[in-house]
């Protein structure tokens, strides 16, 4: 039906569908859900919306409904699962279109799940693809300028993440990032029942649970979540140990622990979950650690690059310079997307980096050179003397995965474990950085056998 749609809309004069663009979606919304029969009604439906972190928390939350022995369906950027079944999501969407949602909730039901988690996306929202699912709670992670263009600016993109919020009922439950810049702006828009998370803890009505002696270090994250009752804690404590790295999935671990909580989940269901996760594919995934490092995550923001930079960069200061360097592998997605963002991220790797590797990305209908100059325009000093420009990804990581030595590390952004290169005219080229990393890694070592 979505594709029928798209042929459809293909006939109409733009003046024409712009005008009636909000008509449109909402009626296909509308009758996706009606030909499925409203399926969210018979599930508790968690949607989690942010710029960073979606799809962690999504993975996460889902492996500790699936501890608790509850049956459980969840939809994100890497795969759908309903029950036993998975499937890998290749559609380069990572919020599916309204009919394909509500099949999927469909399905769910018949199987007999209760919980479903969906990873909700601003475009996503902006095209009523949220819409006629009945929403029991929202997640919101964090927010940061992206995908400015398509909405028309920073504000009208907040408000997109907003208009999950402002669909909860009364009786819903709000989970926010309290130490995110905009958290009292979701706070206020619902009369949803509000769940605070933080560096410090989660908070629910009357209710607390503090963090207590957190480690997060080259091994991951360990903490312990003690409920607190006035002034004296609980016996009771559930502690949190993850092979997950960085600040940024602290929150992330929070934000789900904060959701199983809303659904009294026991601490057995939630740390067996946490423990479940070992990694999340293209998301901070390390490829090899020694003798140097090789990392692929799916970094394609300022925001999001200048955390991974942080993290890395405490990580190689455990070695002595200057076998120290961080080596960058990045470019920037084209088809019109947040051009802006270009010279901002040249900006981040010039200041982290030690060395960088500007290559292609999703070009889609730009070309590809324009895209790497408008990176490079952003690096300045003495890192345009250790930047090269090589279109060819594959040529970009093997050259990277050359120049490694003890202690470095070398992180490759921008795809994460997306399974295609997106051309002109929406052409696809199949690709992983992931598998391309390792055929690098094997050929080098290869190579200095024989030398």
């Amino acid at each position: 039906m979505e594709k029928i749609a798209a042929r459809i809309k293909k006939y109409i004069p733009k003046s024409i569908f712009y005008a009636v663009r909000p008509l449109y979606h909402f009626l296909l919304a509308f009758f996706a859900a009606l030909v499925y029969r409203f399926p969210s009604r018979a599930l508790v439906v968690i949607g989690v919306t942010g710029t960073k972190g979606k799809t962690t928390v999504v993975e996460v939350l889902h492996a500790m409904v699936a501890a608790s022995g509850a049956a459980v369906a969840s939809s994100s950027s890497l795969r759908f699962r309903i029950g036993d079944e998975e499937v890998a999501n290749d559609l380069k969407m990572t919020m599916p279109g309204r009919f394909f949602l509500q099949k999927f909730l469909r399905r769910a039901v018949s199987v007999g799940c209760r919980y479903v988690v969906i990873e909700v996306t601003s475009e996503g929202i902006a095209q009523f693809r949220h819409r006629f699912i009945d929403f029991d709670i929202a997640v919101m992670t964090n927010v940061a300028p992206e995908h400015i263009e398509s909405h028309g600016g920073f504000e009208e993109y907040v408000r997109a993440k907003l208009d999950l919020f402002w669909r909860l009922a009364s009786r819903d439950v709000a989970i926010i990032n309290r130490d995110d810049a905009l958290h009292q702006r979701f706070a206020a828009a619902t009369a949803a029942s509000k769940v605070w998370y933080g560096n410090s803890g989660i908070v629910w009505k009357d209710r607390e649970w503090r963090i207590e002696d957190a480690k997060i270090d080259s091994r991951g994250i360990e903490f312990r979540l003690r409920e607190m009752r006035g002034a004296a804690a609980r016996a009771d404590e559930c502690v949190v140990a993850s092979s997950l790295e960085g600040i940024f999935n602290l929150y992330n671990l929070l934000a789900a622990t904060a959701a199983a909580l809303v659904l009294r989940l026991d601490n057995t269901a939630i740390r067996e979950g946490v423990e479940r996760v070992k990694n999340i594919a293209g998301r901070m995934e390390w490829i090899q650690k020694e003798p140097f490092g090789v990392v692929v995550d799916y970094a394609h923001t300022p925001d999001s690059l200048k955390k991974v930079y942080t993290f890395l960069r405490e990580w190689t200061s455990r070695f002595p310079p200057p076998a120290s360097r961080l080596i960058c592998v990045l470019g920037a997605a084209g088809g019109g997307r947040d051009k802006w963002k270009r010279p901002e991220m040249g900006r981040i790797a010039a200041e982290f980096c030690h060395q960088i590797i500007l290559t292609n990305e999703d070009p889609y209908d730009e070309d590809p050179a324009r895209i790497l100059s408008e990176i490079k325009s952003g690096i300045t000093g003495d890192q345009l003397l250790v930047t090269k420009v090589m279109a060819d990804r594959r040529e970009a990581i093997r050259a990277a995965v050359r120049s490694g030595r003890e202690g470095d590390v070398i992180v490759i952004t921008g795809k994460g474990a997306e399974p295609w290169i997106m051309g002109s005219d929406g052409t696809r080229i199949s690709w992983d950085d992931r598998a391309a990393a390792r055929e690098e890694l094997m050929e080098n070592r290869k190579a200095m056998k024989i030398g």
